[in-house]
């Protein structure tokens, strides 16, 4: 079943961290099978939304994007942001 890897940055506290982040982590999560849905800070909220950056990547399954997660180029990544920003970071299966 497939399952969707969202991500909301609830702060950024540095922005070339978080740059090098992006660099390092797109590659990393396309090349273990994850696809971008959607990026960027939302054009409309509702109810109590947030206008956080939020990002949405498609896998096979939540096993593949766990799998993702743990792979070395994508912990490569996460050694990169290094505490650039503060995430809230989810896996949540396909409907």
């Amino acid at each position: 079943m497939t399952a969707y890897w969202i991500t909301t940055y609830k702060a950024v506290h540095d922005p070339d961290k978080v740059a090098a982040y992006a660099t390092l982590a797109g590659p990393a999560l396309t090349a273990a099978g994850g696809r971008f849905l959607a990026r960027g800070v939302p054009e409309v909220t509702f109810e109590k939304g947030e206008a956080t950056r939020t990002i949405v990547i498609e896998f096979p399954s939540v096993e593949a994007a766990v799998a993702a997660h743990d792979t070395e180029a994508y912990q490569e990544a996460l050694r990169a942001l290094d505490g650039g920003a503060d995430r809230d970071m989810r896996v949540v299966p396909g409907a």
